[in-house]
């Protein structure tokens, strides 16, 4: 495999094919920024969704496309979460998840981690995050990953943006997920712990 690949993850349910317009702007984005690229790889024209079920059309690509494949999707299931400090960058949806797989690794004592980045939350290593205040729905203003379902929603209007410290988390009532194949998920029976031993419930 190729290095630096890039990855859109595109949800495909019966046939319907979601948020295309979202992973088309990152795609073209990305190769902008990382390729110097001024054309466009038209994702819908390599796009032959199945009829029926739901899947995760898994898109490879860097200057031009390298593969599609399609895969039988079912979600993981998340109940308890721990905030990690780290330096990692994956400012781009690059394939090679390795730095982040061996985080998780570290802390395989709970379902997924939160990372902290300069002492606020930005992201799960699999979805971006948001915490409800009892009005409004909050999003970390610097994500690990600026994800097509947060910028939906965030256009929408539906989240906001703000920095977010763990110390905060006592102040929102609920956690919820959002990626291109969850899209927003409202988190039940959860809790989140700290490396110091803080326990969070939601």
């Amino acid at each position: 495999m190729q290095k630096n690949l890039l990855l859109e993850t595109i949800k495909i349910e019966e046939g319907k094919i979601y948020n295309l317009i979202y992973h088309q702007k990152r795609c073209d984005n990305s190769r902008k920024v990382l390729f110097n690229s001024t054309d466009r790889l038209h994702l819908s024209s390599i796009i032959n969704p199945p009829k029926m079920g739901l899947w995760r059309c898994r898109i490879l690509y860097a200057k031009t496309f390298y593969s599609i494949e399609y895969i039988p999707y079912k979600a993981k299931k998340i109940h308890t979460l721990k905030i990690v400090p780290s330096t990692i960058d994956y400012s781009h949806k690059y394939a090679n998840r390795e730095a982040l797989n061996q985080l998780s690794l570290l802390h395989d004592d709970v379902d997924e981690i939160i990372i902290e980045k300069d002492g606020y939350l930005s992201d799960t290593t699999i979805a971006n995050i948001a915490f409800y205040d009892g009005t409004k729905w909050f999003t970390p203003d610097k994500p690990l990953l600026a994800g097509t379902t947060r910028k939906k929603l965030l256009d929408e209007g539906f989240l906001k943006i703000k920095d977010i410290k763990k110390e905060d988390l006592f102040t929102y009532s609920h956690v919820a997920l959002m990626n291109a194949m969850l899209g927003f998920v409202v988190l039940n029976r959860i809790s989140i712990k700290d490396l110091q031993g803080d326990i969070y419930a939601y």
